[in-house]
């Protein structure tokens, strides 16, 4: 190893670890909610154009961010893994996507360091349009970890937040007019319970790769008070210090929620 790249890497190692020191020593999140953007770009700069191997190296980074979130004991970690958007894909890349998925599922509801730390896999979105096989790993995934609170890994799958509030809506409206509910029963609170993440807190940070500078309906009820955070890397090459760069940013700013 030449001595510029031997300096570079250990000064790299230094910075990595003075943030490691620094976010340990602020508030963390207690939510992080990630839009993982950048496959097919990856691919096109780095792999020649192949989709499906951006599309692969995008899935393993998922379950390697994972164990960054869980070092800083993050309690809460959401993906927008697939929007109802993505379905006007090319079927065969739809397709991949669907098999690299199901796979990735059965392997993380089986892997240790999910059982060693309590892992709750779940998955929300609208389940009735993805494949069967798929809605089969999302059962075992649910069901080999449902037994587990400490830490939560959501992915949101088929899923985009103007459908998830039309359906919640549709609820309430519907409970309404079976006299279950009053008007005057509607609060925000009310409403919250009725959407995919009725049961976790919302988040306070979410992250989106590949210099992209919107939301792209992920979240849109949830986010009111988050905080929002954006980073050229594409998702496939984001590295743990960009994680740390993230938490960092958001230890850094006042959150004064309207007051």
């Amino acid at each position: 190893m030449k001595f510029p790249e031997l300096f570079s890497r250990t000064a790299h190692k230094m910075y990595e670890r003075a943030l490691v020191k620094d976010t340990l020593n602020g508030p963390m999140p207690r939510h992080i909610a990630i839009i993982m953007d950048g496959n097919r770009r990856y691919a096109a700069e780095f792999l020649d154009g192949d989709k499906d191997k951006g599309h692969t190296r995008g899935e393993e980074k998922i379950e390697e961010m994972l164990e960054w979130c869980l070092d800083l004991k993050i309690p809460h970690v959401t993906v927008y893994a697939f929007s109802t958007e993505n379905f006007k894909r090319d079927k065969g890349e739809v397709d991949f996507i669907m098999k690299l998925s199901e796979a990735a599922l059965y392997r993380m509801a089986d892997n240790r360091k999910i059982h060693e730390n309590k892992v709750r896999i779940r998955v929300f979105g609208d389940r009735s349009t993805l494949p069967d096989s798929v809605r089969d790993a999302i059962k075992y995934a649910d069901e080999k970890t449902s037994s587990y609170s400490e830490f939560n890994f959501n992915v949101a799958m088929a899923y985009g937040s103007r459908q998830e509030i039309i359906s919640a809506v549709k609820d309430i409206a519907r409970k309404v007019a079976d006299n279950e509910l009053g008007l005057d029963d509607i609060s925000e609170k009310l409403f919250s319970e009725h959407l995919y993440t009725s049961d976790m807190p919302d988040p306070d940070l979410i992250l989106r790769t590949s210099g992209e500078i919107r939301i792209s309906n992920f979240l849109l009820w949830q986010l009111a008070y988050s905080e929002l955070y954006f980073t050229d890397v594409y998702w496939p090459g984001f590295r743990r210090i960009d994680l740390l760069r993230a938490v960092r940013s958001y230890q850094q700013r006042v959150r004064r929620y309207g007051e």
